[in-house]
C-alpha cells in the first residue's frame, strides 16, 4: 500500500478540474485544501470538491500539506514554487517551469539544498502513445532518427477563454511558451536533450477579440510573437523542424512525424495520452498501426466535447500521473520522470527558441538531462486504483 500525500492545490482556474479527476485513478495523492489570489475562486473550488479553502500563506504553513500542487498562471509558477520549497513542501507545476531561465535555475538549485522534489507538466508524455512510440524507438523499429516535424497550430485561446490576455503577453504569451512544453517534452523524451536552435517568428493579428465571459467582444492588443518556425538540433544529430502557431485556422498535419535510415513514424498529440502511433518500414507506403487504447494511461476516458478547441472530444486524459509518479519517488527515494532538470531543460529550449527567432541568431543550449527510462506496465500499476 502506497503511502498517499496530502496535497495543497494553490491556483483554483480551469485546468484545477482534471487534477482532482486523478483521485479516481491514482492511489497515491489526495488534495486535500485549496488557494487562490481570488478567495472566491478558492471558496468555490472549496465547494465543489468538499475540501478547505484557505489563503495562500495559510496553505504554506500547514503542517499537514506535504506537496504543494501550482497551478497558478506562468508568471507566478516561481513565486509559488519558491514559496513551497521554502515552507520544506514539494512543489509540482504546471508548465512551464517558469518564464525566465534563471529563475528556473533557482528553483532547481533551491530543491536540491532542501533535498525536496520539485516536478513539473506536462506528464502527457507518460501516457500510452508518446511511451509506445518510446517502446518502439527502443526496438530500433525505424532505426537511427535523423530527421522530424512537428506541429501545433490553431487559433489561439481567445474564443474558449474568458481571460486570454496572457496567452499573448510579452515573456509569458506565445506558442512556444504555452503549447511548446508538450512538444519538447515529448521530442526530449524520445531523442534525447537539445543542442542549438534556429528560429524565425511573426505576429499576424495586431489585436484579438475575446469570445465568451464577462469581457465578450472586448479587444486587446497581441504583444508578442503569435507563431514559429523552428529548427532544433539534438545531441544525437536528430534535426526537427517544428511549427507553433497561435494564427492557423485549420490543418491536417501529423502532430510529431519521425523518420529514421529504416522507416518513419507518426507520433500522436503529445497534448494527450492515448492515440496509436503508426510506423512505416517499406518502400510502398504500408504503414502499420500500433494501438494504444488497451493500455492503462491510454484508454478512452474524456467522451464529451472539450471546451478547449486544441482538444478532441473524445481522448484519453490522465493529467495528475506526474505528480502521482513523483510521490511515488519520493516515497522509496527514485528519481522521478517530470524532473526539475527535464523542466530547465526544456524552459532552456523554449527561451533560446524565442531568442534565436528574436535575433535571428542560432542559440546554443546551455542545459542538458537525462531521457527518462520507460514508464513500464509494473511501474504504471503501482500508482493506479
Amino acid at each position: 500500500m502506497n503511502k498517499i500525500f496530502k496535497v495543497g492545490l494553490i491556483g483554483c482556474g480551469h485546468i484545477s478540474e482534471t487534477y482532482f479527476r486523478g483521485h479516481d485513478y491514482f492511489n497515491n495523492f489526495q488534495i486535500i485544501k485549496c488557494a487562490d489570489i481570488n478567495q472566491e475562486n478558492a471558496n468555490k473550488c472549496a465547494n465543489t470538491y468538499d475540501i478547505q479553502a484557505c489563503s495562500v500563506e495559510e496553505l504554506l504553513k500547514d503542517d499537514e500539506v506535504e506537496i504543494i500542487l501550482n497551478l497558478t498562471i506562468p508568471r507566478a509558477h516561481y513565486e509559488v514554487a519558491k514559496k513551497s520549497l521554502e515552507h520544506g513542501k514539494h512543489v509540482y507545476s504546471e508548465k512551464p517551469m517558469a518564464v525566465n531561465f534563471i529563475e528556473g535555475e533557482e528553483l532547481l538549485k533551491l530543491s536540491k539544498s532542501k533535498g525536496l522534489y520539485i516536478g513539473n507538466a506536462p506528464d502527457t508524455f507518460l501516457g500510452g502513445g508518446i511511451q509506445k512510440s518510446i517502446e518502439l524507438i527502443n526496438q530500433n523499429k525505424i532505426g537511427n532518427v535523423r530527421l522530424g516535424s512537428a506541429i501545433f497550430a490553431y487559433p489561439g485561446v481567445q474564443s474558449y477563454h474568458p481571460n486570454p490576455e496572457p496567452w499573448f503577453a510579452n515573456n509569458e504569451g506565445g506558442p512556444v511558451m504555452d503549447m511548446g512544453p508538450y512538444y519538447l517534452t515529448a521530442l526530449v523524451n524520445l531523442l534525447g536533450p537539445a543542442k542549438s536552435v534556429h528560429g524565425i517568428s511573426t505576429k499576424v493579428f495586431e489585436k484579438r477579440v475575446i469570445g465568451i465571459g464577462p469581457k465578450k467582444d472586448q479587444e486587446f492588443n497581441v504583444e508578442c510573437p503569435t507563431s514559429y518556425l523552428v529548427n532544433l538540433e539534438f545531441l544525437n544529430k536528430t534535426f526537427i523542424q517544428i511549427t507553433l502557431s497561435f494564427d492557423v485556422v485549420a490543418h491536417q498535419r501529423n502532430h510529431i512525424e519521425l523518420y529514421g535510415d529504416k522507416g518513419s513514424m507518426i507520433v500522436p498529440d503529445p497534448n494527450m495520452f492515448g492515440g496509436s502511433v503508426f510506423t512505416c518500414v517499406d518502400d510502398y507506403g504500408t504503414w502499420e498501426e500500433h494501438k494504444t487504447d488497451e493500455s492503462p494511461l491510454g484508454k478512452i476516458n474524456i467522451t464529451s466535447q472539450s471546451e478547449r478547441a486544441n482538444e478532441s472530444a473524445t481522448n484519453a486524459n490522465y493529467r495528475g500521473v506526474g505528480l502521482s509518479e513523483m510521490a511515488y519517488c519520493i516515497e522509496n527515494g527514485l528519481k522521478h520522470r517530470c524532473s526539475g532538470e527535464l523542466s530547465l531543460h526544456i524552459l532552456d529550449i523554449i527561451k533560446s527558441t524565442m531568442k534565436a527567432a528574436d535575433t535571428q541568431t542560432p542559440q546554443e543550449i546551455k542545459t542538458t538531462c537525462t531521457k527518462a527510462n520507460f514508464f513500464t506496465l509494473e511501474e504504471i500499476q503501482k500508482i493506479l486504483k
